[in-house]
């Protein structure tokens, strides 16, 4: 990125011709407004509960709804019962159900329509099919897509706003893929299908019409706008490679939901603030519908409280701060367009590259999509544990005095069904997490005790940094003002019965304080240097093992901590 962007930089970039509403959509699907549509999902085990809570929150500002159905079996009495008083055309219904039962579900609910003479042009939702997403998932191989596919286009044909085949990007995005790999790796998902049924003998305008793209938000705020209007910008370029360049069916209907990857345990409320800035990155770069995740998600189903305040995250955006008037206000941004430029640029390279060797799904069924994405997800663990990435309350700032009070991390579960590799769906703060549970769940809190000694700046500076670095492990932590000799000192420590002992002051004091603090206390507490001194190698050859600094890799050394003071992992 350049330091800043000035008029100049805008030139030969899409926006010079580009209009709302207007093929090839990189400023958006409307030239009305910027609307889009607040779903909330309810996880369906009874169709009269489910009904009951789908009414109460339409009634507070939810205008989509997403069912999933996973867990039931489907009948003309069930989705009667589902949907009954629930009017589909004055908002969105979306459905998941069991995989490979989509098409049985399509009939019921095809049925269901017809009968209650519903004006089927006016029914808006989507039915998410996506067979490589379980791949992706569970490691198994269908086999069978083109077939269901062909016949859920077929039995949804009177349904032109009703969608049928979705591409779940979201999925990479929780699984920590960096933003080019997801946009790069949706394109080439939807190219897969769309080149399938167009093989199979559809039109390719009958096709792009039922598919639903869904995105994860991540925190990078103005990367993600410029995600949205690649995107549309791209898949219209492919699509229109097909002939598709009506109006309308060459736009990418996008619903996006806020990610799961950065969410937290520990300070969970900070999980409001990720998801409103993801939220609002979404809502200007043109998505159609949006799923803000709960703040609570990470460890446990969501409650009233939660699901309030992910409704009342959008519908801040729309009704106090306008979001929702202003079409793409991005548009002409001399950094942004750039952005989006740039982005474009290298999801088009992975798009191609996944493309020569031999498109997406055999990529995917011989693992290279799943081990690219891992092990970005694996750089991102290192980077975190090292804190060139800071997640706010785990690897930085944590609360101090906070408890897990018995909350769990929630796992996903997926049942293997083959020998696919598949994504590692892991927290970006799960391993911090895991540690600090540990600590928690042992007999003894670990007490830390900072011995600061020398000058004032320095020694005020690293027993903050100290406090930080150790709190991240729940470590009961002990700060000081100052003391006038090491043997106060380490005197007040042992009175402390601290378990560690951290020595504070300036690098060129440690050659003075370090070695009598250490053999004053190496008997009775675990003895650290916060620092990385000159004088480091004559440290290590009298015995002290320990040192923090910006370079330490936080997690190893929490680990290993936890291992000297008997915590298992």
């Amino acid at each position: 990125m350049k330091p800043f962007y000035r008029s100049e930089d805008l030139k030969d970039l899409p926006v010079a011709n580009a209009l709302p509403d207007r093929f090839p959509y990189l400023r958006g699907n409307s030239k009305d407004s910027n609307s889009w549509f607040v779903r909330q999902t309810i996880h369906v085990t009874d169709a009269a509960h489910a009904n009951a809570k789908a009414i109460e929150i339409l009634s507070k500002g939810v205008d989509s709804i997403e069912f999933e159905l996973e867990d039931v079996k489907v009948s003309d009495a069930f989705i009667k019962n589902l949907l009954q008083g629930i009017y589909p055309t004055a908002i969105e219904l979306n459905y998941s159900v069991a995989p490979g039962s989509e098409t049985s579900f399509l009939k019921i609910l095809a049925n269901y329509y017809q009968e209650s003479g519903i004006n089927k042009e006016e029914i808006r939702g989507s039915l998410n099919y996506d067979p490589i997403k379980h791949i992706l998932q569970e490691g198994g191989d269908p086999t069978t897509f083109t077939d269901v596919a062909t016949e859920l286009i077929h039995l949804s044909k009177d349904f032109p706003l009703f969608r049928v085949i979705c591409i779940n990007s979201d999925l990479l995005n929780n699984a920590g893929a960096y933003i080019y790999q997801e946009l790069g790796y949706a394109l080439a998902w939807g190219a897969h299908y769309l080149k399938l049924l167009t093989e199979a003998g559809l039109q390719a305008e009958e096709v792009v019409s039922k598919f639903a793209f869904r995105f994860g938000v991540s925190s990078n705020y103005f990367m993600e706008i410029a995600k949205f209007r690649a995107a549309r910008l791209l898949w219209s370029d492919i699509v229109n490679a097909y002939g598709v360049n009506s109006e309308g069916c060459a736009k990418m209907h996008i619903h996006a939901t806020t990610t799961q990857y950065n969410q937290t345990l520990f300070d969970s409320y900070v999980n409001l603030l990720r998801s409103q800035t993801e939220a609002m990155s979404a809502t200007l770069g043109g998505i159609d519908s949006m799923t803000v995740t709960p703040f609570d998600a990470t460890y446990e189903s969501s409650n009233e409280l939660s699901e309030r305040l992910a409704r009342n995250q959008q519908l801040l955006l729309k009704e106090e701060a306008h979001f929702d008037k202003v079409v793409d206000p991005a548009g002409g941004s001399y950094y942004v367009e750039n952005l989006t430029a740039s982005l474009a640029q290298e999801a088009w390279k992975l798009f191609l590259d996944v493309e020569d060797k031999k498109g997406f799904y055999e990529n995917v069924v011989n693992g290279t999509i799943q081990q690219a994405v891992n092990e970005v997800s694996n750089k991102r663990h290192l980077a975190l544990a090292q804190r060139k990435e800071t997640l706010l309350g785990t690897n930085q700032f944590p609360d101090f005095k906070e408890k897990s009070d018995g909350r769990k991390p929630t796992i996903p579960h997926y049942i293997r069904r083959g020998d696919i590799p598949i994504l590692n769906i892991q927290r970006e703060a799960s391993d911090f997490e895991k540690t600090r549970c540990n600590t928690e769940l042992s007999d003894h809190t670990p007490k830390v005790f900072m011995l600061t000694i020398g000058s004032l700046s320095m020694r005020l500076a690293r027993a903050q940094f100290s406090c930080n670095f150790l709190a991240c492990a729940g470590y009961e932590v002990i700060d000081n003002l100052g003391f006038s000799t090491v043997e106060e000192g380490a005197k007040a420590a042992i009175e402390s019965k601290a378990d560690i002992v951290v020595l504070c002051s300036s690098d060129e004091e440690y050659a003075t304080y370090a070695i009598p603090a250490f053999n004053a206390l190496k008997e009775k507490a675990i003895f650290i240097v916060a620092g990385n001194p000159p004088c480091i190698d004559e440290l290590k050859a009298a015995g002290i093992n320990y040192f923090i600094h910006t370079r330490s890799n936080i997690l190893d050394t929490l680990n290993e901590l936890n291992e000297k003071l008997g915590i298992t992992k």
